[in-house]
């Protein structure tokens, strides 16, 4: 199995993009992570949801997770609000990742290769040669195709 055939269509963002409407779009359909592209549609990041949460939280529970037992109900929901007005690009600040990409013609190995290198739960899908996003795996979609069927041994 390749890529290509694994790959499904998955929506993209560009780092222009709304950071309230990424978190959004993260939610209503219950991604795992965002593939950011540029306006060629060639994949220049992966924003994990985890990395979006990160932003979200003040620096001081960040810095000491203990206080987020004492972090009132009320304020946590206000927590996104801070997404208001930044734009993805923004949460990208954060330091350089290794972008998950595979070629097409990747084997499932390579693909679970990158995503383990990468740590990111998304890869997207290009041809050879870097062009636009042909699809994206999910981490859940690709252990569909490796795990064996319940109850084999």
């Amino acid at each position: 199995m390749r890529a290509r055939d694994l790959a499904v269509e998955y929506p993209a963002v560009t780092p222009d993009d709304s950071a309230l409407d990424a978190a959004w779009l993260l939610a209503e359909h219950r991604f795992p992570g965002l593939i950011v592209v540029d306006a060629a549609r060639r994949p220049v990041a992966v924003l994990p949801g985890a990395l979006l949460l990160r932003d979200v939280m003040p620096a001081y529970v960040r810095d000491d997770p203990n206080l987020a037992r004492v972090y009132g109900e009320r304020n946590a929901d206000r927590l996104c609000g801070t997404l208001a007005g930044r734009r993805v690009g923004d949460l990208l600040a954060h330091g350089e990742r290794v972008l998950p990409v595979v070629d097409a013609d990747a084997n499932v190995m390579e693909i679970a290769s990158v995503m383990a290198e990468s740590g990111s739960p998304v890869v997207a899908v290009c041809e050879a040669g870097g062009g636009p996003m042909l699809g994206a795996i999910a981490v859940a979609h690709l252990l569909t195709r490796l795990l064996p069927e319940r109850g084999a041994p």
